[in-house]
């Protein structure tokens, strides 16, 4: 079933569009529906925040100075 929607857009910019749907052969009624369908459809690929999630999580000391244990940590990979 299909439904009615009404849109407010700038004038040049339906004209554009128009013109568009018409090289494209399809209607602007079928780009916007196609437009919305593209937004709306879960994502395949996974976000970074997916795999930052599955990362293992550092045990660190509720009283580790963090400041001091970065300085050690680069002393030993840089020398200084």
């Amino acid at each position: 079933m299909k439904a009615r929607l009404n849109l407010t857009i700038d004038d040049s910019l339906l004209e554009n569009v128009k013109s568009y749907a018409v090289k494209q052969q399809r209607s602007v009624s079928d780009l916007v529906e196609g437009y919305f369908k593209s937004v709306t459809k879960p994502s395949k690929r996974k976000t970074i925040l997916h795999l930052v999630d599955k990362l293992d999580k550092p045990v660190i000391a509720g009283e580790a100075d963090l400041k001091d244990l970065y300085f050690k940590e680069n002393a030993k990979k840089y020398g200084f």
